[in-house]
C-alpha cells in the first residue's frame, strides 16, 4: 500500500477520537441538562430513554433493561463510537428513519463537540452518579423563570376541553398492556405506542364531555411528544383496564 493510502486509513481511523477530543467537557456538561430529563448517566436507571452509562462500544437498540426501543433502531446495527453519535446528534431520523427520539437533532457541530467530550467522560464506569446529579439539577434550574412558568401554565390548560365521547381512532384507546417499567397502549387504529411509566397519566372525565364507559381517550402531553393522559369515564375503569403482559 502507498504511503499516501496508509495516511488516508490513518486520518480516517483517527477522527472518531477527535470528535470528542476537540470538545469543551464543561461546556458539553452544561448542554447536557437538555439530555438529563430523558436520560441517565447511572447504570440500570432507564427513563424516558435508556441509560447512557457505557454507551461507547453498545450497539444501538440493545440494552437488556429498556424494552421501548423502537425495531427501525433495534434493526439498525449501529456501534456508537464517536462518530455514530456525532451523526445521531446531527440529525436522529435522517440516521435511522421511525426512530422513536422526540429530538430534532444538533445543528451546531461545536456544540455537537463538546456533548460528545462530556458524554465520552461521564458514561465510564465509576463516573456517572454526581455529575448526573450535578446535570439534572441544573436542568430543573433552567425551567425557572417567566418564560418557563408561562409555558408550564399553557400545558397544564387555559384552552376549550375536546368533548372525548367524539374522537378519531388514533385517540381512542383499545387496549393497555404494563410489562416491568413500560405501559404500552393500543389505539383504534391499530397502532400502539410504548410509554415510559412516569410518562403516562391515568385521569377521569364525569363530564358530559368525558368519554364513554369503557372507551377511554388519549390526549397528548407535554411539550416533546414523550408524553400522555388517557382518561377514564370513572376511576373503576382503571384498574380493570390495565393488563400485566410481558
Amino acid at each position: 500500500m502507498s504511503k499516501f493510502g496508509i495516511a488516508v486509513l490513518f486520518a480516517i481511523a483517527s477522527l472518531s477520537p477527535a470528535l470528542a477530543e476537540q470538545g469543551d467537557a464543561a461546556r458539553g456538561q452544561r448542554d447536557f441538562r437538555a439530555c438529563a430529563s430523558c436520560h441517565s448517566l447511572e447504570p440500570g436507571r432507564n427513563m424516558t430513554g435508556p441509560s447512557l452509562a457505557d454507551l461507547w462500544g453498545r450497539k444501538a437498540g440493545s440494552l437488556p433493561s429498556f424494552d421501548r426501543y423502537s425495531d427501525a433502531l433495534k434493526a439498525s446495527g449501529i456501534i456508537w463510537d464517536d462518530r455514530a453519535l456525532n451523526q445521531w446528534l446531527t440529525d436522529p431520523q435522517g440516521m435511522v428513519p421511525d426512530n422513536q427520539m422526540p429530538f430534532e437533532g444538533i445543528k451546531d457541530a461545536g456544540a455537537r463537540a463538546d456533548l460528545l467530550a462530556f458524554l465520552r467522560e461521564a458514561t465510564k464506569p465509576g463516573a456517572a452518579p454526581e455529575r448526573t446529579a450535578e446535570a439534572q439539577m441544573k436542568g430543573m434550574g433552567s425551567m425557572k423563570g417567566k418564560g418557563s412558568m408561562k409555558a408550564m401554565g399553557g400545558m397544564m390548560g387555559g384552552g376549550h376541553d375536546p368533548n372525548l365521547k367524539s374522537l378519531e381512532p388514533a385517540s381512542q384507546v383499545k387496549t393497555i398492556t404494563y410489562c416491568r417499567d413500560t405501559y404500552r397502549v393500543t389505539t383504534a387504529d391499530g397502532k400502539t405506542r410504548a410509554f415510559w411509566e412516569r410518562n403516562l397519566r391515568f385521569m377521569t372525565d364525569t363530564s358530559k364531555d368525558g368519554p364513554e364507559k369503557n372507551a377511554p381517550a388519549i390526549m397528548p402531553a407535554g411539550m416533546m411528544g414523550d408524553r400522555a393522559a388517557i382518561i377514564f369515564a370513572e376511576p373503576g375503569e382503571i384498574g380493570r383496564f390495565i393488563e400485566p403482559h410481558c
